[in-house]
C-alpha cells in the first residue's frame, strides 16, 4: 500500500543560485520527485506547453544512491536535449532510488514553434538533495550549470 502526503500535489520549480539554476521536484513518491525535477530542467529550455507529446525517448540510469541517481538522470536529459536536439514536455519514471527507468516525452526541438531559453551544460552536486520531508513529500534537487 502506498501512502501519499496528504494536500502534497506533484510541482516543479526553478530556485536561484548564482549565475546557474536551481531545479527542484516535488512529489508524493520519489519517482513524481523526479518526474517534476526534469520537468523543471525541460522548462528552463522550452516551454512545456509548447512541445508536442508525440516521440518518447527511454532512458536508464544506475547509481549507488538517490543523490547521485538524480544527478545522472538529469545528466541524460541533457544529453538528449543538446545533441539530439530534444524538448520534452512530460516525464515518467519508475525508481527504487538505484535505478531508475525513465521515458521523455516530447519532440525535436523546433525554432519556429519553441522559445529557446537557457542552455543546460550538466547538473551538479550543488545543492543536491532527495529527501522525504515532514509532511511525507518527496523533494528532489539539484543546480544545473548553464
Amino acid at each position: 500500500m502506498t501512502h501519499h502526503a496528504a494536500g502534497t500535489e506533484p510541482r516543479w520549480e526553478h530556485f536561484p543560485h548564482d549565475a546557474d539554476l536551481g531545479v527542484r521536484g516535488t512529489g508524493r513518491t520519489l519517482s513524481e520527485a523526479f518526474e517534476q525535477a526534469a520537468l523543471a530542467l525541460a522548462a528552463a529550455v522550452v516551454d512545456p506547453g509548447a512541445v508536442h507529446p508525440s516521440e518518447t525517448t527511454e532512458l536508464r540510469c544506475e547509481a549507488p544512491d538517490a543523490e547521485l541517481l538524480l544527478v545522472d538522470w538529469l545528466n541524460a536529459i541533457i544529453f538528449e536535449m543538446a545533441a539530439r536536439h530534444r524538448c520534452f514536455a512530460r516525464f515518467e519514471v519508475a525508481t527504487d532510488g538505484k535505478r531508475l527507468s525513465g521515458r521523455a516525452v516530447g519532440e525535436r526541438f523546433d525554432p519556429t514553434r519553441h522559445e529557446a531559453g537557457v542552455e543546460p551544460k550538466g547538473a551538479t552536486y550543488t545543492a543536491l538533495r532527495v529527501s522525504r520531508e515532514a509532511d511525507g513529500a518527496w523533494v528532489a534537487q539539484c543546480v544545473v550549470d548553464v
